[in-house]
């Protein structure tokens, strides 16, 4: 399991206490939450972009790392380094990995 930041640990121990409330929100809230998530997930755009074919492969791996299809990861990167959000991983492959992708794709 990962380890948990600070703002977790503090959820995690309220819970266990049992000092949580569930709040209910109102109609007029539940309205513009829905509103905010409709507004969100519309995907109204195309788009076509070339990519080498070396880093297709390693979107893809890294999707697969993700378990996401690598599209829907590609318009989570822009969405996210657009809004300011986006913070960078390290990925779990090896350098050599992606490095002999790099040359089966040059070939």
């Amino acid at each position: 399991m990962k380890s948990l930041d600070r703002y977790e640990r503090e959820m995690l121990a309220a819970y266990e206490k049992g000092t949580l409330v569930s709040v209910r929100p109102t109609k007029a809230q539940l309205a513009a939450f829905r509103e905010a998530a409709r507004a969100t997930f519309v995907k109204n755009r195309r788009v076509n972009i070339r990519l080498s074919a070396a880093d297709l492969m390693d979107i893809q791996a890294r999707a697969y790392e993700e378990g996401v299809p690598y599209q829907t990861l590609i318009a989570s990167v822009l969405h996210k380094y657009v809004s300011g959000r986006l913070q960078e991983k390290r990925s779990r492959l090896t350098a050599g990995a992606t490095s002999a992708a790099r040359k089966r794709a040059a070939r």
